[in-house]
């Protein structure tokens, strides 16, 4: 597995975990936002990873607006299940699996 897909499946396991309505409300506020923080980090560096392989971009560009903006309740669930959807899914394209 590539490291781009490698980082698209921790990216995108990461997601999901905080689209699960209370259980990701819980994990951010506990832990003063530093979660979203920590994704918007996590993100950019897939983002660039992909660049480099000149592979899809959608997952990683939802994953940095979702953390931008996942501090507002219900939008922020919102884009995490976006953002989780999106990364699962180019983690799994053949498009992907061939570089």
């Amino acid at each position: 597995m590539s490291t781009t897909r490698t980082m698209k499946l921790i990216t995108g396991i990461l997601e999901a975990i905080l689209a699960i309505p209370f259980l990701g409300a819980l994990i951010i506020l506990s832990n003063s936002w530093m979660p979203l923080i920590i994704m918007l980090v996590l993100h950019i560096i897939t983002l660039a990873l992909a660049v480099r392989v000149k592979g899809p971009l959608a997952g990683s560009v939802v994953g940095i607006v979702a953390s931008c903006l996942g501090w507002i309740p219900f939008v922020g669930w919102m884009l995490h299940a976006a953002a989780a959807i999106v990364l699962l899914i180019e983690v799994y394209s053949r498009r992907l699996q061939r570089r």
